[in-house]
């Protein structure tokens, strides 16, 4: 088996390979290995149907030195729940101190092996081998995604027990190493839901739920994975702005494993720290394990919370709306984009139409010329830049409603050097970027209107930023940032503190900025399109212009890409998956609905946005 690894001379017994759906099973060899010398390479499992789960073998008698190495390094791609095989190769001593748990190292190849010349000879009873690649992610403790760059290289020893004369690992590598195909075999993204920090959904006096991505192992339980992570909290990125309703050290109780009834019904067991929740608290906790277990498998209806021997609540799909609301659950009425005179249009969002119509106040029905444009969540304001992109207007959707002075001036010398695209949070918050570069700012108007408020950015943030969208959930931002001849797309954290000095306002910073397209160079337009998914179009290195979708922790989403598009300028997706993409291109607008091809709505218009 090779897709990550090269083979080498000689194969050996690796793992057993269980095809579930029709019960064979096969004894496959996966590692080729010489007797002695260098390592030059370890197999790796190419991707495989869903149905195919892998299985490692332990050592066989008087193995070498390289099938030891080898063993060990296909048993942490296997389905082995508890890493007991991989045990098998390590000492007593290492097996009892090493944590697979604590990280994984993911590889754009699987790990090559070669003997550490420096740190011994293979006619001695020790004997180092050095791991190495090049890097592509990490998964950390917490289950967290992050991309990663640059060469991997760590040392691994192994000795040669004098009564018995067998090889083991006594230095296992830290954590867990493997390559890409691997990785994606092994492992899947799962969404845990927390509620954010002092934000609600527009008018919604509902809290706001706010997903939390982490990597589970796809055929290890991942549903009792799932629940157990989402216990312990939200991850360290996230906790600043997100709260989670389950008591801390609340923990599954008497379970090895979570299934659901024939009713569709999961009960879900938990410790005593949760005995004494009252029915509201017992209520948010239940509305955090459906959008969570929803997210993993469409097959929870319901779930029951017990314990100390008692049901403390049950919580159904219907009744978690009234709990809390995920952005993927807010349905826009209409789309919005500016018609050939500049001026401000829309059509129903959940229909084929191609005729707009003009959006009631003064963007849509006055004389001014928008550049771009953006549309409260609750659909009740709009906020417009002029066509220069100097001044920023601010309207109600109303008819006949007025058009004010500017609620903000750029001083940039081009349009290109002004104010970006408009965005609206979930507190109908308006946030817009000053692209000048004598005072390159992130600003935010409170409601709209008013004096806007700098945002604090992070210590040395390199370059300036050219478009902003914030997440329906209002505690995160996607921004666009370019440093010369690149751009990339940063995902970063919304704090809110209250400041004395500065009166009725809030400080607002954006903290913890990470990227989340690694592989692009060039990111032209870019927008939300699920509660921890983008749309983005960009280009790679060298390459052409690609649309792709990508998760804020910079990993790739399963799935197929969007159909592929020619010359496209702006793009706008919502966070509802059963709404159609929207672009602008080269074709003026065009709607991408699902299981269709790209269809055109109208050759001139341009800035297509849904609200946010």
């Amino acid at each position: 088996m090779g897709a990550d690894r090269e083979g080498g001379t000689r194969r050996t017994p690796g793992r057993a390979v269980a095809y579930v759906a029709c019960g064979a099973v096969l004894l496959a060899g996966c590692a080729s290995m010489p007797d002695s010398g260098d390592l030059r390479g370890v197999e790796s499992t190419p991707r495989q149907d869903t149905q195919v789960r892998v299985f490692a073998m332990p050592p066989h008698e008087d193995a070498s030195s390289s099938e030891i190495v080898s063993g060990f390094l296909e048993a942490l791609t296997s389905d082995d729940p508890d890493y007991e095989i991989a045990r098998k190769y390590l000492t007593k001593e290492a097996s009892d101190n090493w944590r697979p748990l604590l990280s994984t190292m993911v590889l754009a190849d699987g790990p090559a092996a070669d003997v550490d010349r420096v740190g011994g000879r293979e006619e001695t009873d020790n004997l180092s081998y050095r791991l190495t690649g090049a890097k592509v992610a990490t998964v950390d403790a917490q289950q967290s995604y992050a991309p990663a760059g640059g060469d991997y290289s760590e040392a691994m020893h192994l000795t040669r027990d004098k009564k018995t004369k067998q090889w083991r690992i006594d230095v296992p590598p830290r954590g867990v190493v493997m390559g890409r195909t691997d990785f994606q075999r092994n492992y899947m993204s799962v969404d845990k839901y927390y509620f954010a920090t002092n934000t609600t959904l527009g008018t919604s006096p509902h809290t706001a739920a706010v997903a939390d991505p982490v990597f589970v192992r796809r055929n290890v339980d991942p549903m009792t994975q799932t629940v157990r992570s989402l216990l312990k909290g939200p991850t360290s990125w996230l906790d600043p702005v997100a709260r989670s309703s389950f008591p801390t050290g609340t923990a599954l109780k008497d379970v090895t494993t979570l299934t659901t009834d024939d009713q569709n019904r999961l009960t879900v067991p938990l410790n005593d720290k949760a005995a004494r929740v009252g029915l509201t608290k017992c209520k948010e906790m239940a509305a955090q394990l459906l959008f969570t277990l929803q997210n993993l498998t469409p097959t929870v209806d319901e779930v029951v919370l017990r314990a100390a021997g008692r049901q403390l609540c049950t919580l159904t799909e219907e009744s978690a709306e009234a709990v809390a609301m995920r952005g993927s659950m807010e349905r826009a009425d209409y789309l919005y984009f500016l018609d050939a005179k500049h001026r401000l249009v829309r059509l129903a969002a959940a229909t084929n139409g191609t005729k707009p119509d003009p959006v009631p106040g003064a963007l849509g029905e006055g004389d001014a010329e928008l550049k771009s444009v953006a549309v409260s969540r609750d659909e009740d304001m709009a906020a417009g830049v002029g066509l220069d992109g100097k001044n920023l207007y601010v309207g109600a959707l109303v008819p006949d409603g007025p058009l004010g002075e500017p609620e903000l001036t750029s001083a940039g010398r081009t349009p290109d050097e002004r104010l970006s695209a408009p965005s609206w949070d979930a507190q109908g918050d308006l946030w817009v970027a000053d692209r000048d570069p004598d005072n390159p700012r992130l600003l935010l108007l409170q409601e709209g209107v008013g004096d806007p408020l700098v945002v604090n950015m992070p210590p040395g943030l390199e370059g300036r930023i050219e478009s902003v969208r914030v997440a329906a959930d209002g505690v995160r931002i996607a921004l666009v940032v370019k440093q010369g001849e690149k751009s990339s797309l940063l995902i970063g954290r919304i704090e809110r503190s209250d400041d004395a000095k500065a009166g009725d306002h809030s400080a607002v910073s954006v903290r913890e900025l990470r990227s989340a397209t690694p592989a692009l160079e060039e990111v032209s337009a870019m927008s939300w399109a699920g509660d921890s998914r983008l749309v983005v179009v960009g280009r790679e290195k060298g390459g052409v212009q690609t649309m792709r979708y990508v998760q804020v922790d910079g990993s790739t989403p399963e799935g197929p890409a969007p159909a592929a598009l020619s010359g496209v300028k702006e793009i706008t997706a919502s966070e509802d998956a059963r709404l159609p993409l929207v672009g602008y291109s080269e074709d003026g607008i065009v709607r991408l609905p699902s299981g269709a091809q790209w269809q055109k709505v109208l050759t001139d218009g341009t800035a297509p946005v849904y609200p946010g």
